[in-house]
């Protein structure tokens, strides 16, 4: 659905995206991860035309994004945290407005089932409606006409925890039975952790990695070592895969990045023959999130 290569962007001498290559494959949720200021509303803006990249390949849909035209809109859906609304509009009039945009694409039956699901005020305008409440009804606005591509940047601001379990529910249920592809953004990784089927790691303005989740969480794993007397880091230097090594005692804790059963554990006696493994756990994708966002500070605070 989205191809992007080398995607470079500038604001005021800071590269804000550094050469990004990134995937939305067709039919699949892609989670989009990284911290603030990585670049990753950026990169979405990009790709849905909003603002101009400086260089690189951006295909969405199969055309250039700088040509996104009707066509492609009616089957794209987007949506921000920062979306502009007309506020002057209630919500059946906003959707009065959008609708005949979409043509045969909107579907009035999905529309009525969204509006009784968001439980928004219908007689109210926009303008004094709740952060929260404004969210549902750009959702609203950009999914009752079942987009086949779904780009979402931080859908879930000021959606309270019920909402959004509905919201997630049934955005699953649609990606699976008409093949929707989703884009999202979303500090909430254990809710995206849900129905997200890859994810894509931004960090810098580059892409640190993009793979699907079962694969991600199959090579992490917590690692905990014991010794029977004060435990030391060893002399020789320890597997670039082994993140965040601590040592805290009597024990060594670190996160492998490539687990291998058996090899893995040969590698840990190795390393460590004064050690015993403890414990080797999976680890959640906000786990694997985490650990991967201290070892990018722990680098940066390297010296050159």
């Amino acid at each position: 659905m989205i191809t992007i290569r080398d995607l470079r962007k500038r604001f005021r001498g800071h590269d804000a995206l550094r050469g990004v290559d990134l995937d939305i494959p067709q039919g699949k949720v892609t989670a989009f991860l990284g911290p603030n200021g990585a670049g990753k509303t950026t990169t979405i803006k990009c790709a849905m035309n909003l603002i101009d990249r400086d260089y690189g390949r951006l295909e969405v849909m199969g055309v250039d994004a700088t040509k996104l035209g009707p066509e492609q809109w009616r089957r794209i859906g987007y949506v921000s945290e920062n979306r502009q609304l007309p506020e002057w509009l209630t919500v059946p009039k906003l959707l009065d407005y959008v609708r005949p945009m979409y043509g045969m694409y909107w579907d009035r039956d999905f529309e009525k089932k969204l509006l009784a699901s968001f439980d928004l005020p219908l007689k109210t305008r926009l303008s004094s409606l709740s952060r929260g409440q404004k969210m549902k009804a750009a959702l609203l606005s950009s999914l009752a006409y079942r987009p086949q591509l779904v780009v979402l940047d931080e859908p879930f601001s000021g959606l309270d925890p019920l909402v959004r379990d509905e919201f997630l529910t049934g955005l699953l249920e649609l990606t699976e039975t008409e093949g929707w592809t989703v884009w999202i953004s979303s500090h909430d990784i254990e809710e995206v952790e849900r129905f997200a089927d890859r994810v894509a790691i931004l960090h810098d303005g580059m892409l640190d990695l993009q793979e699907d989740v079962e694969t991600l969480q199959g090579r992490f794993r917590q690692v905990d070592l014991w010794f029977d007397g004060e435990a030391a880091l060893p002399a020789a230097e320890l597997s670039a895969d082994w993140l965040n090594v601590q040592v805290a005692g009597r024990a060594i804790r670190f996160v492998e990045s490539y687990y291998v059963e058996g090899s893995s554990l040969a590698a840990y006696a190795a390393a460590f023959p004064a050690g015993r493994v403890q414990e080797v756990r999976p680890l959640t994708l906000r786990e694997i999130f985490v650990t991967l966002a201290r070892s990018y500070r722990a680098k940066s605070s390297q010296p050159v």
